[in-house]
């Protein structure tokens, strides 16, 4: 390897922790991973990684030449876009994650497909945390705050969880003016996949475990069913309001509790940190942002 294959080599390794899954992504073995870093670390007389049988860990030393690598490396990248850039027609696989509520986002994904024909998207639904630099993934559509130094992040919007029923269910059963009326009341639950936990409605109350006592009719682990089930007046759910856009619009479905609601749930974008994007990536996070949560 040369000497700036061996420095993206010692990058890879920083950030995975792994010498297996930095051959998986550079598409070498480990053995030729480890050889690499034994190399360097001679050439540079340091030891730059704890080794364990589970795991590497950067030293002191490691710590601060990984600062510097990162720095030379993304010289190199900057100065290669800034003469292929211009020139070049976004394209290649693009991986992406996204939480289960991006497939209402799939109609925005066929408008940006069908603006760069050449970028071939390859779409993860995950409740579940991933790993964007370790799973290889390009970026990743998210809710919450970021947490990882490693990701650049933009916002793409936001959207309100809400409680609601028909019409028709209300005229049968009074609408509920507190949280705790509710266990009077059919509640329909969304599971998550990643976890197997119940969704927690975002109601303030004086008793937070009051939820576990709720009468239950269904429990599902899509947001399909309980938008039909409320539909056809068979009880109450709280579902993300551009889910059912329509629905609140034409007043088949209310919304209920509202006082007690103050849900806003943060959407972004992130990817790997770096001074430059591909022309794929870049195109892609441009367009999200403008575009993802627009006429939403």
């Amino acid at each position: 390897m040369d000497n700036f294959s061996v420095l993206e080599v010692f990058v890879r390794v920083s950030e995975v922790r792994s010498f297996t899954a930095a051959g998986n992504q550079l598409g070498v073995s480990s053995s030729a991973i480890s050889k690499a870093i034994s190399r360097l670390e001679e050439k540079l007389r340091v030891r730059l990684f704890h080794r364990s049988t589970r795991t590497v860990t950067l030293t002191p030393e490691g710590t601060l030449f990984l600062k510097r690598c990162r720095r030379i490396l993304n010289e190199i990248e900057a100065a290669e876009n800034e003469l292929s850039q211009s020139q070049s027609v976004p394209s290649g696989k693009l991986k992406v994650s996204m939480p289960s509520i991006g497939v209402l986002f799939m109609p925005k994904f066929a408008e940006f497909s069908q603006q760069y024909p050449e970028i071939e998207l390859e779409i993860d639904s995950t409740d579940g945390l991933v790993d964007l630099i370790e799973e290889g993934f390009d970026a990743v559509i998210r809710t919450g705050e970021p947490a990882d130094s490693r990701l650049m992040a933009r916002v793409l919007g936001s959207y309100k969880r809400v409680i609601v029923g028909s019409p028709t269910y209300f005229q049968k059963f009074e609408i509920p003016k507190k949280p705790e009326e509710l266990i009077n009341h059919s509640c329909m639950m969304y599971r998550y996949k990643s976890t197997g936990k119940l969704d927690i409605w975002p109601i303030s109350q004086d008793n937070p475990t009051l939820q576990l006592e709720w009468p239950t009719r269904m429990v599902t682990n899509t947001l399909d069913p309980l938008v039909s089930f409320a539909e056809n007046s068979l009880g109450i759910t709280c579902i993300p309001d551009l889910a059912i856009k329509e629905q609140l619009k034409t007043g088949k479905l209310i919304t209920i509790l509202n006082d007690f609601n103050n849900d806003i749930t943060t959407c972004r974008i992130l990817w790997p940190s770096s001074k430059y994007l591909s022309p794929k990536l870049r195109v892609f996070v441009n367009f999200m942002v403008e575009n993802l949560f627009k006429n939403e």
